[in-house]
């Protein structure tokens, strides 16, 4: 398949798959049940931390987790007693417990109450020279952990200097970043461009990309992460990650 052929089944793949038909059946539908930017964030924040495991389950206990907190997270997190947050400690996805989940609504009211918010942490030093994804990213792990935790929850969020693909926070950032017609994506941040995103990588994404000859890593790691969005980008350097529908669509519903 020559370069062009390759651009022009993924676009027809990526232009297939982004369409808001599939929206009720992917994670991304449960910040769409909100409308204030803040409520949208802090919804796709926490269901991308949980989104590993079967979809459905992720989006039932995504939806459980948002029923806890009122369906109104941001008046939740920044307003919510310690005897409201008590409910919380009955949630479970997985290996994600009530404590991780009260730690996460406690550690977000940190966030926005005295670092502006999730958009000015993880967005706050782009465009520097030094600044990009992973940094950022491994800065938000950081600052996410300031407050007194149990040592078991820091695995909830990834920390790409030490090889994680990251693979749910790009997912998050992709909701947040980029902007087009689609409506799939909310494209509510502008600190970071759709150019400096990276592509989520999974079992899915990573197969089919492999079959595809866009990845030679074979491990799904940051290494990976960066050799495939790197390709990607001699595609459409100014939105290489528009491609994640195509190579999550095509692992997902199709035989390949």
């Amino acid at each position: 398949m020559t370069e062009n052929d390759l651009k022009s089944f993924l676009d027809f793949k990526s232009d297939l798959y982004n369409r808001q038909e599939f929206i009720p059946e992917d994670p991304v539908s449960v910040p769409h049940l909100f409308h204030r930017k803040e409520d949208i964030e802090i919804a796709g924040f926490l269901t991308a931390v949980i989104s590993w495991g079967q979809r459905k389950t992720i989006i039932a206990n995504a939806r459980k987790w948002m029923s806890l907190m009122d369906d109104a997270p941001f008046d939740y997190v920044m307003n919510s007693s310690s005897r409201d947050q008590k409910d919380l400690l009955s949630f479970v996805h997985r290996t994600f417990n009530g404590e991780d989940c009260l730690y996460f609504v406690q550690s977000l009211r940190h966030l926005y109450q005295h670092c502006g918010g999730l958009e000015n942490v993880m967005g706050s030093r782009f465009p520097e020279a030094d600044e990009n994804v992973r940094t950022m990213l491994s800065r938000l792990k950081q600052v996410f952990f300031e407050s007194p935790h149990l040592p078991r929850t820091v695995k909830h969020l990834p920390d790409p200097m030490k090889g994680s693909a990251a693979k749910r926070m790009n997912m998050f950032l992709r909701w947040m970043v980029r902007k087009d017609d689609r409506g799939v994506d909310f494209g509510l941040w502008n600190r970071i461009g759709m150019d400096q995103l990276l592509c989520p990588l999974d079992v899915h994404s990573g197969y089919v990309a492999r079959n595809l000859g866009l990845l030679s890593r074979k491990q799904n790691d940051w290494k990976a992460v960066e050799e495939l969005t790197a390709r990607l980008r001699r595609l459409d350097p100014a939105d290489p990650v528009r491609y994640d529908y195509a190579l999550f669509g095509i692992g997902m519903y199709e035989s390949f």
